[in-house]
């Protein structure tokens, strides 16, 4: 296989991975992505349709991939896999204990996958590899996860909060944004106080994330700081 192929076979690749990271990809965003001509990301686009992957062309839009679609298990190179190794040590200062069980077991998956020498390599740096207030990290919240599933699936939800004159409140929220900076905030719209409000996660009690559904907030982190701050 001389070198033009193999740099088309990593381009496909690349591609594939692409459009399952986003809803849709269009042909001009791919061409810029990859440098190449439109002509080549069509040519590309029908390679991996005759290979049989599901690639559909919504018109006007763009690529999607079908929903449900699975990738073979992707290979990491030993430089990828020891990026995720030190970024493993950067989620372990994280306050919140369920995104660090979360991460931990996501990184447990990811080793399960990388070829014997890669795995023993990413192990051994794993082992080697310490941040000194790691060690006796405190957590000081548990709901991290349960708010991002929350925030994505449009739920709403319901919990006491504890105020910084520890007067418990019971409050129903609609999660817009997660923040973090020593500690980590969401930030929601509160029922209760009709407006938008930051909460503590270390001061949410009794979580509940209810099947009740609320509209989206159409706007982005950026427009919402623009407006409210």
């Amino acid at each position: 296989m001389d070198y033009s192929e193999t740099n088309r076979l990593s381009r496909l690749t690349a591609i594939l991975i692409q459009l399952q990271t986003k809803r849709i990809v269009t042909a001009a965003e791919l061409a810029s992505k990859f440098s190449i001509s439109k002509r080549t990301v069509y040519r590309d686009i029908k390679a991996l349709v005759q290979s049989g992957v599901p690639v559909l062309t919504e018109e006007g839009k763009g690529y999607t991939i079908m929903d449900g679609y699975k990738m073979p298990p992707v290979m990491f190179t030993e430089k990828q896999a020891n990026a995720l190794v030190i970024a493993e040590q950067l989620v372990l200062k994280n306050k919140d204990a369920s995104f660090v069980k979360d991460y931990s077991e996501a990184m447990d998956k990811i080793k399960a996958i990388l070829r014997y020498a890669a795995r023993d390599k990413a192990n051994l740096l794993a082992d080697r590899t310490q941040y000194d207030e790691i060690q006796n990290q405190e957590r000081n919240s548990s709901v991290l996860s349960d708010l991002q599933n929350a925030l994505t699936n449009y739920n709403l939800v319901k919990m006491d909060y504890i105020d910084k004159d520890e007067v418990v409140t019971k409050r129903k929220v609609e999660p817009f944004a997660l923040l973090s900076s020593e500690n980590w905030y969401l930030v929601a719209f509160c029922l209760l106080r009709q407006e938008f409000r930051f909460f503590r996660l270390d001061r949410i009690q009794n979580l509940e994330i209810l099947m009740e559904k609320f509209e989206p907030h159409n706007m982005t982190l950026q427009e919402y700081f623009d407006k409210y701050h």
